[in-house]
């Protein structure tokens, strides 16, 4: 079997369950296209999520609703077509999984088939757990996602953080487990109180994956355009800003404009 893939360096759902057993914290950011995978993979990011994110930072949406899942196909190939080593997971977008348990099992068997992807992610609990159950059996892995759910905006009316009241706290403890029981391989917890992301964590045999969830969680995932400072208008707690890079990026495309405007662009050296 011919493969781009170093074995022992590639990571599978049972190479994270091993983290969490050792107590190995792991690492996971968003692309959307080859180079960005390229260069995730290449620096050793263990997971890297295809997320219906792109409706927001690729698309310029202020939900993540209207993402397709045509969408999300094209990206999730980009990015296959540049990884090696890491878990690629594309993100089921809404209303691709939510109508019934066969539709959500023929679109995330497209998902799976038509780009190569490791595993898929959808958001919610109880009332998916048939679902995950179903598709989990036919042999795609499925990572659950808890807490602040986007696709759910409408519902929640705000991005508030979740699981503040004890009895949305206890509901999500329970979905966790009942999540883990349906065959998921990982759960994202995304903007729940510190104390809840480390009581899942400690409840699970699977590992958790936190977003504005605290230092307790199995690993991280942040979108990649946040913590690399493109955002601007985007400021939440959770984000740790790596880079200043819209800053950076502007600078660079005034002086390329003032070098063709001074005639200093391109050089005698940059001519044939």
């Amino acid at each position: 079997m011919h493969s781009g893939k170093d074995i022992s360096k590639h990571i599978t759902t049972k190479v994270l369950l091993e983290r969490k057993k050792k107590k190995e914290k792991i690492t996971m950011l968003t692309a959307y296209d080859y180079l960005t995978a390229k260069f995730l993979d290449e620096a050793g990011i263990e997971m890297i999520l295809v997320g219906d994110s792109l409706g927001n930072v690729i698309q310029g949406n202020e939900t993540t609703l209207p993402v397709t899942l045509e969408q999300i196909i094209y990206h999730t190939n980009m990015v296959k077509k540049a990884v090696k080593n890491a878990l690629v997971v594309g993100d089921m977008p809404f209303m691709s999984y939510q109508i019934g348990t066969e539709e959500a099992i023929r679109n995330a068997g497209r998902l799976m088939k038509e780009t190569g992807c490791d595993a898929v992610k959808m958001e919610g609990g109880k009332y998916l757990v048939e679902t995950i159950r179903r598709i989990v059996e036919i042999g795609i892995p499925v990572m659950g996602h808890l807490g602040l759910t986007p696709q759910s905006i409408n519902k929640f009316g705000s991005y508030k953080t979740r699981g503040v009241e004890r009895a949305e706290a206890e509901a999500i403890k329970r979905d966790a487990l009942l999540l883990e029981k349906a065959g998921c391989f990982a759960i994202v917890l995304e903007k729940v109180p510190a104390a809840l992301g480390k009581a899942v964590s400690k409840s699970l045999k699977i590992p958790t994956i936190g977003i504005g969830a605290g230092p307790d969680c199995d690993g991280q995932v942040l979108v990649t355009q946040d913590m690399l400072g493109m955002i601007e208008d985007f400021k939440p707690r959770f984000v740790r800003r790596y880079m200043n890079l819209a800053k950076d990026m502007k600078e660079a495309f005034k002086r390329y404009s003032k070098d063709i405007k001074e005639n200093k662009f391109p050089s005698e050296k940059e001519s044939y």
